[in-house]
């Protein structure tokens, strides 16, 4: 087995970083799927900004298992099967059950000041917002036993799960998190609609009065919980203002598809950066291949300067799919595109790497298991330093 990348030489880490991002190719999916539902989008001020909240939710969630599961693996506390493991196993994928419904309370309870500050909703759409949002986040728990599955074969085969599972499951995250929320919204037009949203909101409510009691004295399960919930608290309100910011895009854009269609994947690609060099931080620290300083970034130049590398390829490539899937490639839309995507992946890439790699360091000195910190932090962190960024370059560039 490898071990966090650390046998491999900068071009082999570069080839398996590279291979993962391909993934996020899929984002375009996600994104076509906004740009073709606009409509939708624009029957309630909320509904654009919450997308990017719920798809930034999914995925530090997401974020959360494949991180401990990456670290778990390579530590032997967790086999790479589904029947008879072990107990850590198990608590993990219980507390992610509560943990979801708990950051989607958490989300659309803090998405009320933010609307009432900048998306001009009134307390009147909280109950629409919390049943939308619960909804949503419940059908995405689907997505864990995928995860999973992902993050055994890959152990398996000898690939490195840090590297691997979250480039991978994020963009399938973000497309079947994104079929789910148009699903929602457009049952939410209809009467009928608004009855099975409250019936899978319930279900999932359910499903936690039945894992909470039981795991009260399950000391993994409360420090999981504990842990992952200061953080997810934290996420609640970073999404929001995330969503404040596409909102503000899209008033800047108008119906420019291409940008629509081209956003999930660069905010998807701006967290695997992230999760590539913060994942093998921790396993190495967990391994005592790196010492917990800040200074020792220089030993880590290697997962750094290839996920670097790799995401710049992959913009390249966002820029002229995103453009030919809506038949409109030319030289002067690749030349006017292109730009404000190289300077969004300059500022945006060069923040997530040093956020990444200094939460692994100081989480580890505190004591704290890194995996619950750094890829959900830095994942929401992400999506709106990418959002900013990309704000930014469409200023820039007109």
């Amino acid at each position: 087995m490898t071990h966090a990348g650390n046998s491999k030489g900068v071009f082999a880490a570069f080839k398996e970083t590279l291979l993962a991002y391909t993934f996020d190719l899929g984002g375009l999916v996600a994104g076509f799927m906004v740009a073709s539902q606009l409509g939708v989008f624009r029957l309630s001020p909320w509904a654009i900004a919450l997308y990017p909240a719920i798809v930034s939710a999914k995925g530090v969630i997401g974020g959360l298992l494949s991180g401990r599961l990456s670290t778990a693996l390579h530590l032997g506390t967790i086999y790479p099967r589904f029947s008879m493991n072990t107990k850590s196993f198990y608590k993990l994928i219980e507390a992610l059950v509560v943990i979801t419904l708990a950051t989607s309370v958490a989300m659309s309870t803090i998405s009320l000041i933010f609307g009432h500050l900048f998306w001009g909703i009134t307390l009147a759409d909280f109950p629409a917002i919390l049943g939308v949002v619960v909804a949503t986040m419940a059908m995405g728990l689907s997505l864990t036993l995928l995860t999973t599955k992902v993050a055994f074969i890959s152990f398996k085969k000898g690939l490195d799960p840090d590297i691997v599972v979250y480039p991978i499951m994020s963009t399938i995250a973000d497309i079947f998190i994104t079929l789910c929320y148009v699903v929602i919204l457009n049952l939410f037009i209809f009467d009928l609609g608004k009855w099975i949203i409250a019936f899978i909101g319930l279900a999932h409510l359910l499903l936690v009065f039945y894992i909470f009691p039981r795991n009260l004295r399950e000391p993994e399960f409360i420090k999981t919980l504990k842990e992952s919930l200061a953080t997810m608290m934290f996420v609640a309100f970073i999404v929001n203002v995330t969503g404040t910011i596409l909102k503000g895009i899209s008033d800047f854009v108008g119906d420019r598809k291409e940008i629509y269609t081209v956003y999930p994947a660069l905010i998807d690609m701006v967290g695997d950066v992230g999760s590539v060099v913060g994942s093998t931080a921790t396993t190495k620290l967990a391994l005592g291949l790196l010492t917990p300083s800040f200074s020792s970034i220089r030993h880590h130049a290697r997962n750094i300067f290839s996920a670097w590398a790799a995401s710049i390829i992959m913009f390249v490539i966002l820029a002229i799919s995103s453009l030919s899937i809506h038949g409109i490639f030319s030289l002067s839309a690749f030349s006017s595109l292109i730009p404000v995507l190289l300077i969004t992946n300059v500022i945006a890439v060069a923040a997530i790497i040093l956020l990444s790699y200094g939460i692994a360091i100081l989480t580890f000195k505190k004591g704290l298991d890194p995996d619950n910190f750094v890829i959900p932090i830095e994942s929401s962190f992400a999506d709106s330093a990418t959002s900013i960024a990309l704000l930014v370059a469409l200023l820039l560039i007109g």
